[in-house]
């Protein structure tokens, strides 16, 4: 700890108030591609990945998946602070490693050559590291490991899985596209649908129009973003959200829409699919981030190089 508060770069951090910031932890898997180094990890052991890593410590890390969202989120708390210097409302980034901190001194260094304002950095030797989350009141978790995200989510934590693939960084501003069903919302939809079919969804749903719809994993985090996005007006806003559901217009999107007016959280552009593919609207849009629950969905979208994150 004292040879980072040393460190000029981490002294010019902006020191965010955890309790009002949007806290998201990501790790290094999902910042960063080190897809080479967890295979050398995997069929040689910690210790010689650690050697690997320390012997590497001043190269820095290709770029992964999250990297672009990560950066994307960086812009937006610029905007906000030219806006208002005391602004506490702001994007506030931990990373989070099972790396030993002899080894992680290439993840600071790689987030320090890339000009990441990464407030916290822990080291994390236990096997669920996510115990750590809800103590740094984390908002949003993303890993490329799936029993840490399915760990985050029994711990209450919106999380997502990360998926390796090369992605070019959008232009500004922060695009984020979330599903509807068993993502923004509940599944109660969802397991009608697998009881009664397609008819049986459209009834209860006709049935059900007037009452708001539960929470889904990630409506916490929309709320939060949505509350951000609310400092812009439309058209000077950092922030677009949109909602890409598989769920058709005429017989399901009333009820989709009603729901996101009760919890108040403005949505910039809404796609009720009716089953059709998602693929060219997100190529369209070209999020930095695309949360489904559907595998098949974040096939068809990593396919079109949209960085995906799935929502188990």
């Amino acid at each position: 700890l004292s040879l980072l508060s040393s460190n000029p770069f981490f002294l010019s951090l902006l020191q965010k108030d955890p309790s009002k910031a949007l806290v998201i932890a990501v790790t290094t898997r999902a910042i960063f591609n080190l897809e080479e180094e967890h295979k050398l990890y995997l069929e040689k052991g910690k210790e010689e990945y650690a050697r690997h890593q320390q012997a590497n410590q001043d190269k820095p890390l290709p770029l992964g998946t999250a990297f672009a969202f990560i950066q994307a989120v960086q812009h937006v708390n610029k905007m906000i602070l030219e806006s208002n210097p005391a602004e506490k409302d702001l994007f506030d980034i931990l990373v989070l490693s099972n790396n030993s901190p002899e080894s992680g001194v290439r993840i600071v260094n790689s987030a320090k050559h890339y000009g990441l304002e990464i407030s916290k950095f822990c080291f994390v030797s236990d096997e669920d590291s996510t115990q750590y989350l809800k103590s740094h009141r984390v908002k949003l978790f993303l890993s490329a490991d799936r029993t840490d995200v399915c760990n985050a989510l029994r711990r209450g934590v919106s999380s997502a899985l990360i998926f390796h693939q090369e992605v070019q960084a959008p232009l500004t501003p922060l695009r984020v596209v979330f599903d509807g069903d068993a993502v923004l919302f509940s599944d109660e939809t969802d397991q009608v649908f697998r009881e009664r079919g397609l008819e049986g969804a459209v009834q209860y749903e006709r049935a059900m129009e007037a009452v708001p719809m539960g929470e889904g994993p990630l409506k916490a985090f929309a709320m939060h973003l949505g509350k951000m996005r609310k400092k812009f007006s439309q058209e000077k806003s950092p922030i677009r959200t949109y909602l890409v559901t598989a769920r058709s217009g005429r017989d399901m999107g009333i009820r989709a829409i009603k729901t996101l007016r009760e919890w108040g959280l403005a949505i910039d552009e809404a796609f009720f699919m009716d089953g059709a593919p998602k693929g060219p609207i997100l190529a369209q849009i070209q999020p930095h981030i695309f949360f489904d629950d559907g595998l098949h969905n974040i096939q068809e979208a990593r396919d079109m190089g949209i960085p995906s994150a799935w929502v188990p």
